[in-house]
């Protein structure tokens, strides 16, 4: 959505909440205080924010009259509201004030998770376990604990484990491993594996299979042979957009593993979470440093922000996991939950892109540009271009970038498996989706560069042309299309162009350009669309320094989409904005977890 569509429906919520607090009495303080909260509360949730403090939004720093004016509105309920109560808008008790839907989203997965938390620990034969991890993890040199291997410990005794890692420290081993402990105590475990999207989904099923190659035969038979996206694990419905799978009709697993779980919103991590069976375990595997989803919440970051265990966990996971558990960051916001896997075994530390990476997060502008401008290691590459238009070296790099697409589309033009291997191996990444550094422009300018190349002129009235790569939009449950899948459109033997898509079960399938849901062209991604992809080589383009968008997260999480080679492009001033700038989204889920215990009786995970 552009900045001035959110600011349209922004001022006509305000307006709406205004005309209904009027209708019901409310004093002319009341009406202009709603009509200026209101605004800013809508502006905020389009960027991500679950709540807004008070204090943010009192001008002259009276909260506790600016508490008051709203509450005299008859439209604003001091939290939590009375049961039945049916105004929009709540103030909780420590003046965040909420859009009345994000308020109960967010009670429901506190009272979910801390009820999860809460569980007693599964009942093990601990020996048996403890040689299963032994086997799976084997003993390591040095004096740093195994946290992979505590990972496991912690998923096969609790009910609920958040682990997070960076790319290349293991999370996918680590649940390949604990999938072999798991079937191992009891082949017959019925396991889901999911993530956000349909491209995240896939890429967990092809590492787990690859990670899983050392198992024994008789294991590997016991695995899933799927991967889901969320929302077709949870059984969504063409017509309502509704789950079948909820708090009524749980999920038929024992244990759901979730990828890629920064990409979680919060209604989405809600209904998930609801929908997982008491008894089962769920592991939410992410990046705590990514960006967050696109619509409000950064559930995944306020879970993993940190770890604390009780005694009794400790001396647990010290003895299955051979040494005592790490606490992380802050104080975490659930007990005996969280792990963090701090090795990346893709990239050392002193290696290009994790050194890349690591001063991002840092926060270290000045002096990673200026190791960045002169790094040896081929790995990385700086390429200035400050224009307010992409200069000509961006442009050839654009170009360039694709040649072996274009190589494959000569040599093959018929075959998908050729087109797909040269066009996933690169990938341009930008912050922005409109502007002469944005997606689109990039889009047009490379869409015009291949049909040149490639001598098709395209038909008149038409998008469409050999070669064009397109990104799904919306979600299509009849065609089974969703949002964020990858097609390429290639023609057939009779010159009759069909766009392609990877089949679940391999190979590939084809449609008619025409029945496409919402698409749009896909050489260049938003660094969000691009979320859950890897690419042997990234080229990343900055958007001018004034640009909003721009956040540590954001550049971390472009970089790091990376394997082997990435390019930043862009001015030394949009390089140093983005790692001065973290990204804060306003969200109460970790106070409302420290709140009392819910009175739901908490059940163990199976135990063996």
């Amino acid at each position: 959505m552009s900045d001035h569509a959110a600011l349209d429906l922004a001022t006509g919520f305000a307006e709406h909440l205004a005309d209904w607090a009027r209708a019901l009495g409310a004093p002319p303080a009341a009406l202009a205080a709603l009509r200026r909260v209101g605004r800013q509360l809508a502006l905020a949730g389009s960027a991500g924010h679950v709540c807004v403090p008070l204090a943010e939004l009192a001008e002259d720093g009276d909260v506790a009259g600016l508490r008051a004016t709203l509450l005299a509105s008859a439209v604003v309920d001091a939290g939590p509201p009375p049961s039945g109560s049916a105004r929009p808008l709540v103030v909780d008790a420590d003046g965040r004030l909420y859009l009345r839907r994000h308020f109960d989203l967010e009670g429901a997965l506190a009272d979910l998770l801390r009820a999860r938390a809460a569980a007693p620990d599964a009942v093990l034969d601990e020996e048996a376990v403890g040689a299963l991890l032994a086997r799976f993890f084997p003993p390591r040199a040095g004096a740093r604990p195994d946290r992979q291997r505590l990972a496991a410990a912690l998923a096969l005794l609790r009910p609920l484990t958040v682990i997070s890692g960076g790319p290349g420290t293991g999370k996918t081993t680590t649940v390949a491993a604990l999938l072999g402990c798991l079937l191992s105590l009891q082949p017959t475990l019925r396991v889901a594996l999911a993530a956000p999207t349909g491209k995240a989904a896939a890429r967990m099923l092809e590492a787990l299979r690859a990670r899983a190659a050392s198992l024994p035969a008789a294991l590997r038979a016991c695995l899933p042979e799927e991967a889901w996206t969320v929302h077709r694990l949870l059984g969504v419905t063409a017509t309502s957009g509704r789950f079948r799978h909820h708090g009524g009709h749980l999920l038929p697993f024992d244990v759901v593993v979730v990828d890629e779980a920064s990409m979680l919103d919060l209604a989405l991590a809600t209904s998930l979470v609801e929908a997982v069976p008491p008894g089962a375990r769920l592991i939410l595997l992410g990046d705590k440093d990514q960006l967050a989803a696109v619509e409000a919440g950064a559930v995944f970051a306020e879970l993993s922000a940190g770890s604390r265990w009780r005694a009794s966990t400790a001396a647990r996971l010290a003895a299955l996991a051979g040494a005592p558990p790490v606490a992380d960051g802050e104080a975490g916001a659930l007990p005996d939950s969280v792990v963090w896997l701090t090795e990346s075994h893709r990239f050392a530390a002193g290696s290009g892109i994790g050194r890349l990476a690591t001063g991002i997060n840092g926060g270290h502008a000045a002096a990673t540009l200026a190791w960045l401008r002169d790094a040896a290691d081929g790995a990385v590459q700086w390429l200035d271009d400050d224009g307010r238009q992409p200069g000509a070296a961006l442009l050839a790099a654009c170009e360039a970038g694709y040649g072996d697409y274009l190589e494959a589309l000569r040599c093959a033009p018929h075959d998908p498996a050729t087109a797909f291997a040269a066009f996933e191996r690169f990938r341009i990444l930008a912050a922005v989706h409109d502007g002469p550094r944005g997606v689109a422009a990039l889009n047009r300018h490379l869409g015009q560069y291949l049909r040149a190349r490639l001598g098709h002129a395209p038909a008149a009235g038409s998008a469409w042309y050999p070669g064009r790569p397109v990104i799904v939009l919306r979600n299509d449950y009849v065609l089974g299309l969703y949002n964020g899948d990858i097609g390429l459109t290639l023609a057939d033997a009779d010159g009759r162009l069909q766009v392609c898509f990877p089949a679940a079960g391999g190979g590939f399938r084809t449609l008619a350009a025409l029945r496409l849901p919402e698409h749009e062209t896909a050489f260049a991604l938003t660094v969000h669309k691009a979320q859950g992809s890897e690419f042997d080589a990234v080229l990343m383009v900055l958007p001018d320094a004034t640009a909003a968008v721009l956040s540590r997260e954001l550049l971390y999480t472009g970089v790091t989409r990376a394997a082997r080679q990435v390019t930043l492009a862009g001015s030394a001033a949009a390089f140093a904005a983005a790692c001065g700038r973290r990204t804060l989204r306003h969200s109460g889920l970790a106070a409302r977890l420290a709140e009392r215990p819910s009175t739901t009786v908490p059940q163990p995970p199976s135990g063996y």
